[in-house]
């Protein structure tokens, strides 16, 4: 994986300011600690920090490649799946090649099919091309929104970056924030609407989306989306296929000239792909599987079981671990490495995040990467299955609004009056959940309980499972750990999309179709057990530390967080039985404590960032 940026000027010389794109490229030198380069011509400039996965020696970017008059100049974060597949078939077409590196096999698919390349290519992946002879720059972005991409166009200006940070970076781009941009951070967050960047004049490119732009302008397009058709296998027929499609994404991902481990909790995904991966390092003959789990000092002691967390996981690591003979390695944090991370992560985001559950990931990632470069995680299994709680409770399903997030009212008693008046926080999630609504392909015929189910699983692939992608992203290459997430496969999204809930529910338990398609890879009692997420601490001495936070934030007049928030009721809660706040605002884990955090890193990112609320 890597980090890409570039500005195009129709009407300037960008030649001129070679240390402006090299400054640009430099904000992203956590995502490629290997290697740095740019490529610079009158109006476009490209950079690139490369973090070296397949054929270090000779992958470096920008690469171009001469066709006549023409060059083609790429910058590319990602991988291909398939890369083998599509070199062999422009071989035959008459293509050579001078690596054995993917970047190349990307920029002659585009060379070969133009725009059109998109549609061939299984992996995850944020590229530009630029064509120097017409002038015209072509990027385009994963069809789930693995890798991210964020982009502004002002005054013939069109500046793009992996992350905001790179955009802000150039002189020319101000750190400014308006009603919609905190209605995101307030009402919606912290997840995002999708192609919104926060910042006012930033974008986001939506995951299966293109994006072309020359002197004539700009136009963006999907070239995949999820489509409806009717199931035509049976139970088994259907956990037949998932298993094989299973196998083969996660066999594609396993392939790196540098080292691979896995991220296991011990519950149902992170156990399937681990025991396939070491299945097929056994095949293969390449050793034993490392693989890491995340845990915090005490947790053992505070742990209390609920319907969000139903068990600890420790005994299920051990389980599996020892079930497959990985070479384990259980990774501790303590209150205090936790606490000091939450500025790292806004940093690593450029936006407040999901406070804690992001520093852990953050602590976490950066311990793995001092003995892997490549790790293979299990994100999306419950999205795409339906996994999660609200697919589950009738609360959940009978909300007209996000499922993740249905205490708004809770939420709004946060805030100051001025604020609600301004961004009309009720009116905008409103007009957000019927924007996701109105997109989701429906079956001709289905009933009542089919359609909400289907449009339960379209809010989950296309609002919630995007935040999750984000955050793996962000805190893994801030620290250069290239994380694979092979439940993201395409194929696998857009067949479990079409089986239908009973089938889904095989056996009367939530992912029952996938259970049963693990039959024979995983024991028993691992296959039965029930979910639990992502592990966070439970310790009070958190609760204790984010809570002294915020009431200095809170006690110091310089604060712009002030405005936005009503002062006097989050004492209240400070002051008060912070268990009263001990319920999910967002999610399965954001609770009394991550709103204190939650707020405290706003007010950090407000302050760092320097950003103008207009």
């Amino acid at each position: 994986m890597c980090g890409i940026t570039g500005w195009i000027h129709w009407n300037d010389d960008l030649t001129k300011y070679p240390t402006v794109l090299e400054d640009m490229t430099k904000t992203l030198a956590p995502r490629g600690p290997d290697a740095s380069g740019t490529w610079m011509s009158p109006h476009c400039s490209l950079g690139h920090r490369r973090l070296s996965v397949i054929d270090p020696e000779n992958g470096a970017q920008p690469m171009w490649r001469k066709y006549d008059y023409q060059t083609f100049v790429i910058v590319y974060n990602g991988e291909l799946y398939n890369a083998l597949e599509l070199k062999e078939d422009l071989i035959n077409r008459g293509h050579t090649f001078q690596t054995t590196c993917d970047t190349e096999v990307l920029l002659i698919s585009y060379v070969e099919w133009g725009t059109k390349c998109v549609d061939r290519l299984n992996g995850i992946f944020a590229f530009a091309v630029w064509n120097d002879l017409e002038e015209k720059l072509f990027i385009a972005r994963d069809r789930v929104g693995v890798k991210p991409l964020f982009f502004s166009y002002q005054n013939d200006s069109f500046l793009f970056g992996s992350e905001p940070k790179a955009i802000l970076e150039n002189p020319s781009f101000k750190p400014e924030i308006g009603a919609e941009g905190l209605a995101e951070i307030f009402a919606i967050g912290p997840a995002r609407t999708p192609g919104h960047g926060i910042y006012k004049n930033m974008e986001e490119l939506k995951p299966g989306y293109c994006l072309e732009l020359n002197k004539n302008g700009l136009k963006k397009y999907p070239y995949w989306k999820l489509e409806s058709h009717p199931h035509e296998e049976d139970v088994d027929q259907t956990a037949q296929t998932i298993r094989e499609l299973l196998i083969d994404t996660v066999e594609r991902q396993l392939i790196s000239d540098v080292p691979v481990c896995t991220l296991l909790s011990g519950g149902l995904d992170s156990s399937a792909l681990t025991a396939i991966a070491v299945n097929y390092y056994n095949q293969t003959k390449q050793g034993t599987v490392n693989t890491f789990s995340v845990d915090y000092v005490d947790n053992d002691i505070h742990f209390k079981e609920n319907d969000f967390q139903p068990n600890s996981d420790q005994p299920w690591i051990r389980r599996m671990s020892g079930f497959l003979n990985t070479n384990h390695q259980n990774i501790q944090f303590d209150t205090p490495e936790l606490v000091e991370s939450l500025k790292d992560v806004v940093d690593a985001r450029d936006t407040p995040g999901m406070a804690d559950v992001d520093g852990s990931l953050f602590l976490f990632c950066r311990e793995i990467k001092k003995q892997a470069t490549v790790a293979i995680s299990g994100e999306a299994a419950d999205e795409i299955f339906g996994g999660y709680p609200w697919f589950h409770r009738e609360d959940s399903l009978s909300a007209s609004t996000f499922p993740w997030s249905l205490t708004l009212n809770k939420r709004l008693e946060i805030l100051s009056d001025e604020l609600k008046e301004w961004i009309r926080p009720e009116q905008y999630v409103e007009d957000r959940y019927a924007q996701a609504i109105s997109e989701v392909p429906h079956l001709k015929g289905e009933t009542a309980e089919q359609r909400k189910m289907r449009q339960m699983s379209y809010l989950n692939i296309t609002r919630f499972m995007p935040t999750l992608l984000d955050r793996k992203d962000r805190m893994s290459m801030r620290v250069g750990l290239e994380v694979r997430v092979p439940y993201c496969d395409h194929r696998l999204i857009e067949y479990v999309w079409n089986i239908p809930w009973e089938i889904k529910t095989a056996g009367d338990r939530e992912k029952g179709i996938l259970r049963k398609a693990l039959k024979g890879i995983l024991p028993e009692d691992v296959i039965q057990r029930k979910k639990s997420p992502y592990p966070k601490t439970h310790n009070p001495n958190y609760t204790e530390a984010v809570k002294m936070w915020i009431l200095e934030i809170l006690d110091d007049s310089s604060s712009p967080l002030q405005s936005l928030i009503n002062v006097n009721k989050i004492k209240e809660i400070a002051n008060s039985d912070v268990k009263s706040y001990h319920f999910p605002w967002f999610g399965q884990l954001m609770s009394g404590p991550q709103l204190f955090a939650y707020l405290a890193q706003v007010d950090f990112w407000l302050r760092k960032y320097n950003i103008s609320i207009k």
